[in-house]
């Protein structure tokens, strides 16, 4: 009886096993079949999300088209708005001149460049909405007097875009700065202002388009560019020498008027390298805008100018004086101090100690005013420098 039992029992184990193998077979063969069903025919949820992947990627192909819908009728517009002036206000000696009506592709392009770089900023999150709309109609005032202009101003953009974020961790642990350091309306309007005011009298006075630089035959318009050129200069040597010179070499900067030892980004402290790239940065806005005059100047014009080449140089000049300028200003109008935490604020307040600096004027301020000092200096070393 109990080997019989034994051999009944394991019987109905063996059934119950191949019951079992056979359930998970048909459970297998049910989800392949399932699964094959839901590749052949997608649900409606996975064709929406399909599609709007296409569309997401297919979006890039509408950015030339959407530009050219926005920049062509505005263009044009003003074009239009500038022919009826002309005819309105007829004046022989700028109709011969060419000083009133503005070609159709200059309006173009006056929109369509700075167009482009605000989206371009906008998409890498380096500047904000409002610096996005103010930073257009700067660029479309310098595009329209001359493309050297805008040409400082597109070294400017783009370059010092690119070293803010340089070391960005390790500027955290130095001083309070802005998450993702986007540029809003007030840092566009501090930087770019002065250059945009230059640039709006250069409209009035000179009109457009491109000229040599020549002191002896053209002197306002000479003296306009090298002041727009020299306000740029500043603005990029002076985000060059904060933004690299804070984060390489291994020596504590010292402050510009008293040399004495100060933490990294204390306003008015300078070092060898931060001076070294704010020249650095002012020759690559200045050499922009030498590229641009030899390429866009009549080439017969240019032969009976002065020589082009000083510009460079003055764009060193503007980005090292513009340095220095703004490190002065900052150790004694504006106020450095270092919190509980270690890093360095430009406010008074419970557990800060001061470092340099009265609380006059704020970081943008000195920017402003730094610019307008340069660019109302560097045409007047430039007019005396000028072979």
């Amino acid at each position: 009886m109990s080997q019989g039992g034994v051999r009944l029992n394991s019987s109905l184990f063996s059934d119950c096993f191949n019951n079992t193998n056979v359930m998970t077979a048909e459970t297998d063969n049910r989800e392949r079949r399932q699964s094959r069903r839901g590749q052949r025919s997608p649900s409606p949820q996975s064709c929406s999300m399909e599609r709007c992947k296409d569309e997401h990627r297919a979006s890039p192909v509408l950015v030339p088209v959407l530009l050219s819908a926005i920049a062509i009728p505005l263009s044009m517009m003003f074009w239009t708005i500038n022919v009826a002036y002309s005819f309105l206000s007829p004046s022989p000696q700028h109709q011969s001149d060419g000083y009133i009506v503005i070609s159709p592709w200059r309006w173009l392009a006056a929109v369509l460049i700075p167009i482009m770089c605000a989206l371009w900023g906008l998409k890498r999150k380096n500047i904000d909405i409002t610096g996005a709309i103010l930073g257009f109609f700067m660029g479309f005032i310098l595009t329209l007097t001359s493309f050297s202009h805008v040409a400082c101003l597109i070294a400017f953009f783009f370059t010092s875009s690119k070293v803010t974020k340089f070391r960005v961790e390790r500027k955290r642990a130095i001083e309070e700065i802005k998450e993702g350091g986007q540029r809003n309306w007030i840092q566009v309007l501090c930087n770019g202002g002065m250059a945009a005011q230059l640039a709006i009298l250069y409209l009035l006075d000179v009109g457009c388009g491109e000229r040599p630089i020549d002191f002896d035959k053209d002197y306002r318009s000479s003296w306009l560019s090298i002041g727009i050129m020299g306000a740029i200069a500043c603005c990029n040597g002076d985000t060059w020498a904060s933004e690299i010179g804070t984060v390489v070499g291994d020596s504590d900067p010292f402050l510009i008027t008293s040399r004495k030892k100060v933490p990294r980004g204390t306003n008015g402290g300078v070092s060898w390298v931060g001076l070294t790239v704010s020249a650095l940065g002012g020759i690559v806005v200045g050499l922009f805008d030498y590229l641009t005059v030899l390429y866009t100047v009549d080439s017969v014009v240019l032969e009976l100018a002065a020589p082009q080449w000083p510009i460079i140089v003055l764009g060193g000049i503007g980005g090292l004086l513009g340095s220095i300028v703004d490190s002065i200003l900052g150790a004694t109008l504006q106020y450095s101090g270092i919190n509980e935490k270690g890093l360095i604020v430009e406010r008074p307040g419970k557990g800060v100690r001061h470092i340099s600096g009265k609380q006059i004027f704020d970081n943008h301020s000195v920017n402003l005013l730094s610019s307008i000092i340069i660019a109302l200096t560097l045409p007047r070393i430039a007019n005396l420098m000028w072979p």
